[in-house]
Order: C-alpha cells, then sequence, then structure tokens
C-alpha cells in the first residue's frame, strides 16, 4: 500500500479498527483470570469504557468493530454497536453477531459510517470452530466502489488459512478495497500470502504493535487497503482499556469510487 499525498481528484477518510473486548476492562494478563466475571455478567465499568471509544470514533468517517456484544447478559442486553453509533453521532451503523454463548456473552463485527452504504453482505466464515464472520459493505454502484470489510479471525493457523482464503475470493473483484480486523497473526505469517495473491490488498509499509493493550509486542490487528489507495497517518490508540490497542489510518479515495449521494450525517440508522 502507498503512503503518499493526497491529490485533487481524492476525498480522505479517516478509518479506524478496534477489537473493544465487549467493553471490558484487562490491563494484565492476571486479569483474564481475575475479571473473568466481566465476560459473563453486566458489571464493572462497560458502559464508560463504551462512552471512551465513542469518543475516539467520532473522530473517524469509518469504525470497523470487532468483539461488540449485539445484547447479551454480560451487556446489559446492549447493543453496543448501536449504542457506540448514537453515542459518537454516527448517521449508519450495522452488525454481524457470530457467537453467541447461551445468550450470557455475544459477539459481533459492527460497522459504523458516516457515509450510507450502497449495499452490505454478511459472510460465515469457514473454521474448525463456528462462529467467525466477515462484514463487507460497498460504498457505491459498481465494482470500482470503495468496499469495506471487517473481520475477526481465528485463533489458529489452518482456520485462518481457510478464512482468508475464503475473504480472499469474496474481494479479488473490487479494486477500491479495505480489510480491516482482528487477524490474530502477523502480516508476514504464511496464512496471510494468499490474502496478497489473490487481491489487490497490498502489506502495510511497517507494523504497527497492538497486543497486548498495555504492552504492545504483536502486530495482530490491521488495516490493509488496495496498493493503488494512499494511506498516511497510521497509528494506534487506546479503545478503552481494550486488551487491544485500536488501530487509526487516513486514506485517499478516489471520487468515483464513493457515490456523493449516499452521505449521511443524521440520527443513527439500523441496516441490519
Amino acid at each position: 500500500m502507498k503512503e503518499t499525498r493526497s491529490e485533487s481528484t481524492s476525498r480522505t477518510l479517516r478509518l479506524l479498527s478496534a477489537n473493544i473486548q465487549a467493553g471490558s476492562s484487562t490491563r494484565r494478563y492476571s486479569d483474564y483470570v481475575v475479571r473473568s466475571w466481566s465476560h459473563a455478567l453486566p458489571l464493572g465499568s462497560k458502559r464508560t469504557s463504551l462512552d471512551t471509544i465513542a469518543k475516539l470514533a467520532s473522530e473517524h468517517d469509518i469504525v470497523g468493530l470487532q468483539e461488540a456484544d449485539p445484547g447479551s447478559l454480560r451487556s446489559g442486553f446492549t447493543n453496543q454497536t448501536h449504542y457506540l453509533a448514537e453515542r459518537a453521532g454516527f448517521g449508519y451503523w450495522t452488525h454481524q453477531p457470530n457467537r453467541s454463548v447461551g445468550g450470557v456473552a455475544s459477539s459481533a463485527n459492527g460497522l459504523l459510517s458516516k457515509l450510507v452504504p450502497m449495499q452490505v453482505e454478511n459472510h460465515t466464515l469457514p473454521g474448525r470452530i463456528k462462529g467467525r464472520g466477515v462484514l463487507i459493505a460497498a460504498f457505491g454502484r459498481d465494482k470500482r466502489s470503495l468496499t469495506v470489510a471487517v473481520a475477526h479471525l481465528s485463533l489458529g493457523a489452518k482456520s485462518r488459512q481457510a478464512q482468508l482464503a475464503f475473504i480472499a475470493e469474496l474481494l479479488s473483484d473490487y479494486p477500491n478495497t479495505v480489510l480491516m480486523g482482528d487477524f490474530n497473526c502477523r502480516v508476514a505469517d504464511p496464512e496471510m500470502g494468499v490474502l496478497f495473491r489473490h487481491t489487490r490488498l497490498g502489506p502495510p509499509l511497517h507494523d504497527v504493535l497492538t497486543f497486548p493493550s498495555w504492552r504492545p509486542q504483536k502486530a495482530i490487528d490491521h488495516i490493509l487497503v488496495s496498493e493503488d489507495l494512499n494511506c498516511s497517518n497510521v497509528r494506534a490508540m487506546r479503545a478503552a482499556h481494550s486488551d487491544h490497542l485500536a488501530l487509526a489510518m487516513n486514506i485517499e479515495v478516489p471520487e468515483h469510487a464513493v457515490t456523493p449521494e449516499i452521505c449521511m450525517l443524521d440520527s443513527a440508522r439500523d441496516a441490519s
């Protein structure tokens, strides 16, 4: 992917990808055990964390969420994607519930946008353990449209390889593409190769460490963009007390890739 100055025929969009851990707080490895109750009960400071994430999200045009609770016990039956859209002033939101553990804890990919996509698709990803998906939104009327995909991949390399091959097939025909999310692997890991061979997505110029948030050592959260799209200001940012840092980036998108009339900045609207 390129990192250059913008051109007059393009528009700048501010992107954010964040694994929000359902608003839970993890500040050290021991919290996974000591604070395990927060992954099942609507206690702690989840609402405060969501408000902090909403403030961060409001500074961006398109936000991809991972591990957003779609409305189970642990979130107090709050659809967190909808909540963030309303608090952050987004005109459009949608979500893709992927996994539910007896109604106690659920997880979803989410999309917040100040542009209304012309089309949204939800796809179930393959894998040894079910419960992963990719959400795809197209912001124009043809294959030249800006196409944004949000995904949360599996922990196992074999499952990730199958998932990335599936995503590559979905995105292979689109020249202006963004794929963002929690990949649970580095860009240099072997399973990522299928993505770069079969799509126009390119690896980033440099890794940005995002995990664990309190002492980042791994670059496993990514925003990948098509090689012809210019990007700038790539940076990691705190997403309240999630165990992942959020990843932000500015991209320059050709005017023809975004249909002008789809801009909408009014009250949040659900298209799920």
